[in-house]
């Protein structure tokens, strides 16, 4: 028998197309279940009932690895420099810094691995199985192709099964496949193309039985199951960088290169050229590379994306690794699932049809908020007998409860039972009191079989009453009226045929409520009463799991900021067209690309089947102007993220379930739900909304734009700084004069400028304007055109009044090397303060508005720079240690003209840059930013 069920795992995918004697028979398996001896052979044979474990780096390894990065290379040269000149504690601070980003880096790994371990988890420990003709509970893991298996409601699936008996057996499967309530389970074989939801006849490992009972022979164990498949699919995806880690590797190497020949070349000409001394050559050249080196950014930057994770945090979205913040900021395409993320996972009663008229009803999820409207104005159900009468059936023939915990509506029973309750609250009922005054003597629960539920209630004035929910075809075949405006008529079949079609065309689930009087005294209700029909129809209730309020919004938003949303879900292809229509995705035009390819119309939806039949090349095509994809497979996920990033998007994947793992991990920013979510996808992810709320998305991007803008800022600050420091030394090296800045006086003017200054634009506010901009270019490198202006243009700027007031003050005053250059230092620090003032808003003028004055870390930066700098200047024991003398009232007075002409050329600069289009065409940001979203 082993050998007859060896084929399993290679033709798991078939299973579905066999029938259940079929099955048992190709498992070799009776009724009896398999024996002990041969279920010992098959265990042997297929291993463990488990998810194997992948291969890892070593600890070691893997830290080590963190070295690998070339900022770290500049920051060890810049230790080594340090550490040359004899400034230990220049050299600790940035060992220090060096050895905090390796183990931020390490242990954020360290937690990513997590993701297989917590798929693992969601094999159920224990399972129900025949064996030698007796039912016997096993380990899980002991479970082996060919066992017959029994299920019941609680259980979790233990591997996966084809189903060879059922009684009203429901699923849930929303964690793997998307779908939005339980799915019922029967016999019937499919289909070889069906999709995972629609195969019926199957139930998989780590889903979860909601009602009935059932048995299903085992056809998959460990890594041959669906989540086994998917835990492999995790394994294999590899994660990319993100965009701006990428893009400092890139900056890195160019000013590394750049560092290397300056230095060399200022020492050849200094020692060959103008025959300085091989030591202080040495000194002149190591203080130049030291004062390029921007040793104090790759702490701006952790610090930046520090606060941005802080600020995050207090509006539900937990980052978990710390790039993820920026990248947020660049993302330009955003798939989201859409079960439990754009919508609540909540069914909620969006129709009530009456056989005169349909009555809308407002509110989301099961909080008992909303309210009711027909014919385009709103009414009151107590003065409508006929909805009112619906709703108290609906509330009466129901076995959910609904009830208020921590702040939260939380419902217990079916979903969409739980709807009917919902709505009913909504009108005012009072469940307890309803079922006080109208309770139930017997009733009929909900069978596959017949499609229906019935109850039976009498009143405390004698009456007693059939109500009856269901499948809406089953219960016209027991309808023989319909309740009209004026009483019971005859029935219209026709009429409601209609109405369900276009309830159902809007995605809507259907179900119809009737109601009979009962019989005098009658006591007992058996399915003989129901059969005998004469019920009167009292309405059909459309019914949907509809998209978050806020969703909506955000999904404006994001179009406004430039982001292309797309939904993938599990669900069926018509249910997602609904909601991607109510949420608005329909509305985002076509992506350029989808222009280039040829301007084909845009695809409203699509479902997993079509994309089976596409390659990548025409999947790309595909992806670019389609936004709804329906009854997609983990694998569809995955190649859906894949071929946008191939058409150079940045992505972000947001999903709950496990079949969203994948994706998860692959796609730039993985963003898993902190409530509904499953551990495996929260594992995979870069970040968790706490509130499980897409339009916390938005927020993150607003945020990971400001934390890259400030990035920028710290860039803009401290290259030009460093580049006018590296000029006045050259300069000097070059004429043949005495060197303006000394070594140690570098490091003290580096040291003090990013402790205060470009520290302190890591904590900026957003700038205007921020969300009406389009995502940067993915390729866009760090240093963009306006940069490579920028940065030259103040340096020179700082080198004019550095370099040029040292010779003024050596050259025409005849004062001493020491007080020149305390001039010259104080000169330089006073035009990189002024310049920071500039920075508070890149493009836009920082006087409108009082923009300049909205940054309280750039005014306490500047405080803090004045009190270390008149230290430096004046305190006698500074000015031994670093060769400096006092300086006048009429130096200062230079030294402040030459800072406020900085801060005004450079406003200047910004107006010039604005009345042009050169920003825009050179480097393809917005300038300023715009107003208008950029066709997504």
């Amino acid at each position: 028998m082993a050998q007859d069920s060896s084929h399993h795992q290679a033709n798991c995918q078939r299973w579905h197309t066999l029938s259940a004697e079929e099955v048992r028979e190709a498992q070799g398996v009776g009724r009896e279940g398999l024996s002990s001896d041969e279920a010992q052979a098959r265990l042997e044979e297929h291993g463990r009932n488990e998810l194997k474990r992948p291969e890892g780096s070593s600890t070691l390894k893997r830290f080590l690895r963190h070295f690998h990065n070339i900022l770290i290379y500049i920051l060890i040269a810049a230790a080594i420099g340090t550490a040359l000149l004899g400034h230990w504690v220049d050299t600790a601070v940035i060992a220090t810094v060096v050895l905090i980003n390796t183990l931020i880096g390490f242990v954020q790994e360290g937690k990513a691995e997590k993701a297989l371990d917590a798929i693992r988890k969601l094999l159920s420990p224990v399972a129900l199985v025949v064996r030698d003709g007796k039912r016997r509970e096993i380990p899980a893991d002991e479970i082996v192709p060919g066992d017959l298996v029994h299920l019941q409601a609680g259980d979790k699936i233990p591997a996966d099964l084809r189903l060879v008996d059922t009684k009203n057996l429901r699923i849930e499967e929303a964690a793997l496949t998307g779908e939005s309530v339980p799915v019922e389970k029967d016999l019937a074989p499919v289909t070889d193309d069906a999709p995972l939801g629609d195969r019926a006849c199957i139930a998989y490992s780590g889903t979860l039985v909601t009602f009935g009972r059932g048995v299903g022979v085992v056809v998959a164990t460990g890594d041959g199951t669906e989540i086994g498949r998917i835990s492999s699919m995790l394994g294999e995806v590899e994660s990319l960088q993100t965009p701006l880690v990428r893009q400092v590797e890139q900056f890195g190497r160019w000013l590394a290169a750049i560092i290397i020949a300056i230095s060399v070349a200022t020492f050849a000409f200094g020692y060959w050229v103008r025959s300085y001394p091989l030591d202080e050559m040495f000194l002149a050249a190591a203080s130049l590379a030291v004062s390029t080196i921007p040793e104090g950014l790759p702490a701006i930057m952790t610090i930046a994306l520090a606060i941005g994770v802080q600020k995050m945090a207090r509006r539900n979205a937990i980052i978990r690794k710390l790039p993820a913040v920026e990248t947020l900021g660049s993302v330009s395409a955003i798939c989201s699932d859409k079960t439990g993320t754009l919508t609540r996972n909540e069914m909620t009663v969006q129709v009530l049809a009456f056989a005169d008229r349909q009555v809308e009803v407002d509110g989301v999820g099961y909080a008992p908020h909303g309210e009711f409207s027909a014919e385009g104005r709103d009414i009151n159900p107590e003065d409508e007998p006929s909805l009112w009468e619906t709703l108290q059936a609906g509330l009466l023939c129901n076995d959910a409860q609904l009830y208020q915990q921590n702040g939260d509506w939380v419902m217990e029973g079916d979903p969409t039972e739980g709807a009917l309750l919902t709505v009913a609250c909504k009108a005012g009922f009072d469940p307890q009191q309803h079922h006080e005054h109208h309770p139930r003597i017997d009733g009929l629960p909900f069978d596959s079989d017949t499609k229906y539920m019935a109850t039976l209630h009498h009143d405390h004035r004698g009456h007693e009453v059939i109500y009856l929910k269901g499948a809406p075809e089953r219960l016209l075949s027991l309808c023989d009226r319909q309740m009209g405006r004026q009483g019971p008529e005859p029935l219209d079949t026709t009429h409601w045929d209609r109405i369900m079609d276009a309830i159902a065309g809007r995605g809507q689930r259907l179900l119809a409520i009737a109601a009979r009087d009962a019989d005098s005294g009658q006591s007992t209700l058996d399915y003989e009463h129901v059969e005998q029909g004469h019920f009167t129809l009292m309405a059909v209730v459309g019914i949907m799991d509809p998209p978050r309020d806020e969703a909506i919004r955000a999904v404006e938003e994001c179009i406004t900021a430039g982001i292309r949303v797309k939904m993938i879900t599990g669900d069926h292809l018509i249910t997602a067209s609904a909601v991607g229509e109510m949420l608005g995705i329909h509305r985002q035009g076509q992506y350029q690309e989808g222009d280039q390819d040829g301007g084909q119309e845009e695809c409203r939806a699509i479902s997993g089947q079509q994309l089976d039949d596409m390659d990548d090349q025409a999947l790309r095509v595909v992806v670019a102007n389609t936004d709804v994809f329906a009854r997609t497979t983990p694998e569809h996920k995955l190649r859906l993220v894949e071929a946008l990033q191939a058409g150079g998007r940045i992505v972000a994947m947001t999903g709950d379930g496990v079949n969203d793992a994948p994706a998860l991990k692959r796609s730039d920013v993985g963003v898993a739900m902190g409530r509904k979510g499953t551990e495996a996808a929260k594992e995979a992810s870069e970040m968790v909304l706490a509130d499980d709320n897409f339009a916390s998305i938005a927020h993150a991007v607003e945020e990971g734009r400001t934390v890259y803008d400030n990035i920028r800022k710290a860039i803009l600050h401290m290259l030009p700084c460093n580049a006018g420091q590296s000029l006045t030394i050259m300069m000097a090296i070059l004429m043949g004069l005495a060197l303006p800045l000394t070594p140690v006086q570098v490091l003290w003017v580096n040291m003090v400028t990013s402790v205060t200054l470009a520290m302190s634009l890591a904590f900026q506010p957003s700038e205007p304007g921020v969300m009406s901009r389009p995502p940067r270019e993915a390729d866009a490198p760090l240093l963009s055109g306006f940069l490579l202006w920028r940065i030259p243009f103040v340096a020179i700027l700082l080198w004019i009044g550095t370099f040029g007031h040292f010779v003024y003050m050596e050259q025409l005053t005849d004062a001493s090397e020491e007080l020149a250059r305390t001039v010259a230092i104080n000169t330089l620090v006073a035009g990189q303060a002024f310049y920071l003032l500039n920075l508070r808003l890149i493009f836009q003028p920082v006087l409108t508005g009082w923009e300049l004055f909205r940054s309280k870390a750039i005014w306490s930066a500047l405080g803090i720079l004045v009190i270390l700098q008149l230290s430096f200047t004046y305190l006698p024991f500074m000015n031994t240690l670093f060769g400096l003398e006092p300086i006048g009232l009429s130096d200062w007075t230079r030294i402040m003209a030459f800072g406020l002409a900085v801060f005004i050329i450079v406003e200047l600069e910004k107006w010039v840059l604005r009345r042009t289009s050169w920003v825009e065409t050179g480097d393809g940001e917005t300038n300023p930013p715009s107003n208008q979203p950029r066709r997504a």
